[in-house]
């Protein structure tokens, strides 16, 4: 198998320039007291701050902050409560933490643009801008790096009977679809997240993840976020909280074929794992 080689990618994040010229980490810090895994189910805008301090000291780059959960079955709340819960924690960690990149999850566009105006750099969206018709257009509009990630129906439908032809043949035109959309709506730095767990079952995430090569056409970096996600627990019989070793394991794989930034809960392992495979390649 040919993997792809090594590629350079410059992000505006509002006039700073994020270089991707290696991969990166991403850590995940939850808002929401209802989240999948939630590292140690730290809650409070204090806490946040202390858990992106530690975060940020193992070595992330960039926070990827979220208001409301998007595991199977999560229920929606609505765009006011999400802002109360981000807009506190993405204004103090940008007072403490200047330097750092802040990315805001959420498919809300009226919600990314309260964020981006609280200091955060990047919008993460799950559903591409499938669930708000104006997120395309706030993003190009707010000038940041977007994203985008596939997912087959929506958070309370997606897990019930995914169904694919061909998964990554099927993956790989939606972004290729996407990422004209996203030009044409005039934004200029996309980021491709495959959305593993979102609408796939074991097998789909698996083929993904064997495939992932294939979306070093798309020119655009590729992030990966399967930390500690049911893919690994339904395989390995393990629960969230015992799914670091296999979480490990399968970034290891996508660093292999190319991923830039490596989405995680735990980003000491995620760092230990870039450069374990960064000094082989030297050798």
């Amino acid at each position: 198998m040919d993997l792809p080689g090594k590629r350079i990618y410059t992000l505006n994040c509002k006039g700073r320039l994020l270089l991707v010229d290696r991969p990166v980490v991403m850590g995940i810090l939850n808002a929401t007291p209802d989240s999948f895994y939630n590292q140690g189910r730290a809650s409070g805008v204090q806490a946040l701050l202390e858990e992106a301090g530690r975060m940020i000291e193992a070595g992330a780059v960039l926070l990827d902050i979220g208001g409301m959960s998007t595991r199977p079955g999560a229920a929606e709340i609505t765009p006011e409560e999400e802002e109360d819960r981000i807009l506190p924690v993405i204004t103090l960690i940008r007072k403490e933490f200047d330097h750092i990149y802040l990315s805001v999850d959420t498919y809300r566009a009226n919600v990314a643009s309260a964020a981006v105006a609280a200091g955060a750099d990047i919008v993460n969206d799950i559903s591409s801008g499938e669930l708000d018709e104006g997120m395309l257009r706030t993003v190009a509009h707010l000038g940041v790096p977007y994203i985008a990630m596939h997912m087959q129906g929506t958070p309370r439908t997606m897990q019930l009977r995914p169904e694919y032809g061909d998964v990554v043949t099927e993956v790989l035109d939606y972004f290729i679809q996407k990422k004209e959309e996203a030009a044409l709506a005039g934004i200029r730095d996309i980021i491709i997240d495959p959305g593993f767990g979102f609408g796939k079952n074991v097998l789909h995430n698996y083929t993904l993840l064997k495939n992932l090569h294939a979306f070093a056409m798309l020119d655009a970096p590729l992030l990966i976020g399967i930390s500690r996600k049911s893919m690994i627990g339904r395989l390995l019989q393990v629960n969230p909280d015992e799914a670091l070793n296999g979480t490990t394991i399968l970034n290891t794989l996508a660093l292999q074929q190319g991923a830039s930034i490596l989405r995680v809960h735990d980003v000491k392992e995620a760092v230990q794992a870039i450069k374990v495979l960064e000094y082989m390649k030297n050798i």
